[in-house]
């Protein structure tokens, strides 16, 4: 009895073989697309955070520097930690980090609980060319709040408190201030606490 004539199974798995391979590099290629898109997204938000904090900062200074030059009137200080006195014109910096993040930014003042500054940003450079159609004229965009919320508080001087007193602030230390000697003053950081809104 003869067996009948085998087929050649090293030509019918070929075939197979080639599918699962070019299906394997179809999604390399997808995922390498996403991972760009990812990059390219990420990008944007680290761009929009630091321009949103550079905003804040700039006018956190500010705000320190009027409350250092009006040290000796206690009732301005209040005002001075709500965020007033000062122009809210910290958009620059935003501007200026944007572009060292090869980002282009649009900024404006965020009113909310604290006073701050809301960046929108979009990156310069494309995703790029990738197996999905049409990313290679798409740039990402995204978006970041950072407020400066006053770190102290201090009780109000009373009618008749001389002039020879200053309030106690109370911060993440107690600042004693002695109106004949101001050499030791808090700091931005010391009266005012940057951050990126939830």
């Amino acid at each position: 009895m003869t067996r009948p004539p085998r087929g050649n199974d090293a030509g019918q798995a070929f075939p197979i073989y080639i599918t699962v391979v070019a299906g394997l590099l179809f999604l390399a290629f997808v995922y390498l697309a996403v991972g760009q898109a990812a990059a390219n997204r990420n990008s944007a938000q680290t761009a929009a955070d630091a321009a949103a904090l550079a905003a804040a900062l700039d006018t956190r200074d500010k705000l320190a520097d009027e409350w250092v030059e009006n040290v000796l009137d206690p009732n301005k200080w209040q005002d001075i930690f709500n965020g007033n006195g000062v122009p809210f014109d910290g958009c620059g910096r935003a501007y200026e980090l944007a572009a060292q993040n090869d980002a282009t930014a649009t900024c404006g003042f965020a009113d909310g609980l604290f006073p701050g500054y809301t960046v929108e940003v979009e990156t310069n450079t494309a995703v790029g060319d990738s197996i999905v159609p049409g990313t290679e004229n798409m740039h990402s965009k995204a978006s970041a709040t950072a407020v400066i919320e006053p770190i102290c508080t201090f009780d109000p001087p009373g009618e008749d408190a001389g002039d020879d007193v200053l309030p106690e602030l109370d911060c993440d230390e107690d600042w004693k201030l002695d109106p004949d000697d101001l050499t030791d003053l808090p700091g931005p950081e010391d009266l005012f606490d940057v951050h990126l809104a939830d």
